[in-house]
């Protein structure tokens, strides 16, 4: 069996300054179908960056805070009750946006002020991709924003 031979690299990296810090994990949810059933129209994971980008640059242009992050794709998989013994079931595509609130960008900003910029870039997003429900999460919470005047498919409205 030969050595293997491993190349140190000359640079070393360091600790940036002031970027140790609590790690306050988020993550917003969306569905990709608009609508229900097979006339449902899909987005796709491109659209939902492109909104992303538009919403973070607009925040940027206008000196807001906003929270960068990393969008992943998947596929939600849930089940309702419905007459007694039976149930229904479905699966959609979705987006999850998830970060961390960057102790050396965002070491400022309070938890709360963190949950009303999470709140607004889901319920933007939903917006635009049409969407009833939007699930989001921060540090050890998780709530459900649901879009005013809509009601889910199995009715349950806010």
């Amino acid at each position: 069996m030969s050595a293997i031979k491993i190349r140190r690299s000359k640079k070393v990296y360091q600790t940036v300054l002031n970027s140790r810090g609590e790690r306050r994990e988020f993550k917003i949810t969306w569905g990709l179908a608009e609508g229900y059933g097979a006339t449902a129209k899909t987005h796709t994971p491109d659209e939902v960056v492109a909104l992303i980008e538009d919403y973070l640059k607009n925040k940027a242009a206008g000196g807001e805070s906003y929270l960068t992050g990393t969008v992943t794709t998947g596929v939600v998989v849930y089940a309702w009750p419905q007459e007694k013994g039976e149930a229904g079931s479905g699966h959609e595509p979705n987006a999850v946006y998830s970060g961390e609130v960057s102790p050396l960008y965002n070491s400022g900003l309070s938890d709360e002020f963190v949950g009303k910029i999470l709140d607004e870039m889901a319920g933007q997003i939903g917006g635009q991709l049409g969407q009833t429900r939007v699930y989001v999460a921060f540090g050890h919470e998780t709530w459900v924003l649901q879009k005013e005047d809509t009601a889910t498919p199995t009715g349950e409205t806010v």
